[in-house]
């Protein structure tokens, strides 16, 4: 794929995935993290190959990795007062079938707040979602399938 023009500026589209390779390279899927997308521009791609050619970092991926690492650990003190304030889950929060049935057994309608990612199982119906998740915060990746998402849409701030 060639340079992508924006604000007067050429960028390359770089997909960066678990292992380090381009993103069409490795057949396996990442269940432990989430492939996102960025652009940048030659100057800034030609820094970075430059640091993963001088052994500086082993690859693009365990640069820009270690870059966000440093930012979040940098502005760690507003992560910290936004978590006591919204008290979520840190990490992953998993949901099954039988975690919501008890819920609704118990006549509880669930707030979901999560840091990090929420799964919901494949075994999951949208009535069963919708009967016991009154309001779901996800920040990071939520999965679940297709219907049940579609179906707490409007309860996912």
């Amino acid at each position: 794929m060639g340079p992508i023009e924006r604000n007067g500026r050429n960028h390359h589209l770089l997909t960066i995935q678990e292992d380090g390779m381009p993103a069409n390279s490795s057949p396996r899927p990442t269940g432990d993290s989430e492939k996102i997308t960025i652009n940048l521009g030659f100057v800034d791609l030609g820094s970075i190959d430059l640091l993963v050619r001088e052994s500086a970092f082993a690859n693009r991926t365990d640069f820009i990795r270690t870059a966000i690492r440093n930012e979040l650990a940098r502005h760690e003190e507003i992560s910290r007062q936004v978590r006591t304030r919204e008290m979520p889950v840190l990490g992953i929060s998993q949901l099954s079938r039988k975690d919501l049935e008890m819920a609704r057994e118990a006549g509880e309608m669930l707030e979901l707040h999560v840091l990090g990612l929420l799964s919901i199982g494949n075994d999951v119906e949208p009535e069963l979602a919708l009967a016991t998740i009154k309001s779901l915060s996800v920040l990071g990746a939520f999965r679940a399938p297709a219907s049940v998402k579609s179906a707490l849409a409007d309860r996912l701030t």
